[in-house]
């Protein structure tokens, strides 16, 4: 699949509570945190076999992550960890520890909560491991790649053209630092879609014609609201459904499928797109303020299109592909397959996900940086695009896009435990969501500046 499962996507549930919320932020108690912390026991000394690792994030992904890094790396242990609710740190830590034994080694003291606590993550570790909300995934790793430590972060990197040259910044920097940043695009990591990029290339089905990209299935983890829990605590613990944290569907899922497309047509980016979006069914609060479809059509330069869907509806027909059409056959890299004057199939196997973790220590212990900033910043950026066009009803060009200066308000660098959420719900329960047509975006190119 190219996406995480809906289990490892499920948002947090009922346990949470205010209490919990901010019961330990990274300003407030990490200072307590470290002065009884032994700091030097947990050090990583030249010539050491321990790498540290920490964990910004606590959801399903990262979890995995973790035990994904741990298990590339039997010097690496996991040391530290954060995230917006301080119970979800605990319950994953205790289920690594169960899963990992001893290469996990994170006491009560070095669990941290609030939008800050990544802060003390970064300090306590040699590699972060960085999947949060989409909004925070630019602003961490550049913190993290600024104090000297590498980097594995999620898709997308970036949910706005603001957060995407924070992302680029992040990358460039760790390039002049000597530090690996590897990106949770995993596709790029898969040994059967490396050879069947790399047939299509040679030329086994021709010149390319249009390429069909599809992520149609449920919405993300979907849950009652919890009593107890303020505005902002459920906005953060349901955080798919909420866009000025996940950016919406189009940066979320289908930055998958536009990475393949790109890889494909030689990491090319489109000249322009139009794109078209709507909620249809999922419109119960629950669903928050996303679009529960998304259809962009996007131009390349020598003409080529990529035909780009995404949908999150429950009871209707799903479907995850990136389908190729060339002069001379077609192609599926999902089931790594070509159609043509020589049919071919690929017969191996490969875990991505364990896989780009193998190559992120294995850079750091040989000294040989991994960066992945020629691209990862590219396709969320050709991501964003489309959103951007489907909110607006649009035609954008990429430079356009590149021109901009929107961001989701408030900045990830604004946000703190005590703030109002940007958004409310409505009398009805029901939050608002962009009307395609009617309405302009503040910071865009020659536009009237408004609310989003």
């Amino acid at each position: 699949m190219p996406s995480m499962s809906a289990s490892e996507r499920s948002s947090h549930g009922a346990s949470s509570s205010r209490r919990d919320f901010l019961k330990t932020s990274a300003t407030t108690a990490g200072a307590v945190a470290l002065a009884g912390l032994d700091v030097g026991r947990l050090a990583h000394a030249a010539g050491s076999d321990v790498v540290r690792v920490g964990m910004v994030g606590c959801g399903g992904r990262n979890t995995g992550a973790a035990a994904q890094a741990l298990t590339a790396d039997k010097g690496a242990r996991l040391v530290a960890m954060a995230d917006i609710f301080l119970d979800r740190v605990k319950e994953k830590r205790d289920a690594l520890k169960a899963q990992m034994g001893a290469q996990v080694q994170v006491p009560d003291e070095a669990c941290f909560a609030g939008f800050d606590a990544y802060k003390k993550v970064v300090e306590l570790s040699d590699v972060v491991l960085i999947a949060n909300g989409a909004k925070f995934h630019p602003l961490h790793a550049l913190a993290a790649i600024r104090a000297g430590k590498h980097v594995f972060v999620e898709k997308p990197h970036g949910i706005d053209p603001y957060g995407v040259r924070l992302m680029q910044a992040a990358c460039d920097l760790a390039k002049e630092k000597g530090l690996s940043i590897v990106s949770g695009l995993h596709s790029r990591h898969h040994s059967g879609y490396e050879e069947t990029v790399q047939r299509i290339q040679d030329g086994a089905i021709g010149d390319v014609v249009t390429i069909e990209e599809n992520f149609l299935r449920a919405p993300y983890g979907v849950t009652d609201r919890p009593k107890g829990l303020t505005e902002l605590q459920w906005q953060c613990s349901t955080q798919y459904h909420f866009r000025w944290i996940s950016g919406d569907d189009v940066p979320q899922s289908l930055v998958h499928n536009m990475d393949r497309a790109s890889w494909v047509l030689g990491n090319a980016v489109p000249v322009k797109c139009h794109g078209l979006g709507g909620r249809s069914s999922m419109t119960e609060p629950i669903y928050g303020d996303v679009f529960d479809h998304h259809s962009v059509v996007y131009e390349f330069p020598d003409g080529k299109r990529v035909y780009a869907l995404c949908r999150t509806t429950t009871g209707c027909y799903d479907e995850s592909s990136s389908l190729v059409f060339g002069t001379k056959g077609r192609a599926s890299l999902l089931s790594c397959r070509i159609w043509g004057e020589k049919n071919w199939r690929w017969g191996g196997t490969c875990d991505p996900y364990q896989v780009e973790h193998d190559r992120l220590f294995a850079a750091i212990r040989s000294g040989k940086p991994l960066n992945h900033g020629s691209y990862m910043a590219r396709s969320t950026m050709i991501t964003v695009m489309g959103q951007m066009s489907c909110y607006t009803g649009k035609e954008i060009t990429w430079d356009e896009i590149n021109a901009s200066d929107f961001a989701y308000l408030p900045k990830p660098e604004d946000c703190r435990d005590d703030m109002a959420p940007p958004t409310v719900p409505g009398s009805d329960g029901s939050y608002p969501v962009p009307r395609p047509g009617r309405m302009d975006l503040p910071g865009w190119p020659s536009a009237p500046r408004g609310a989003v």
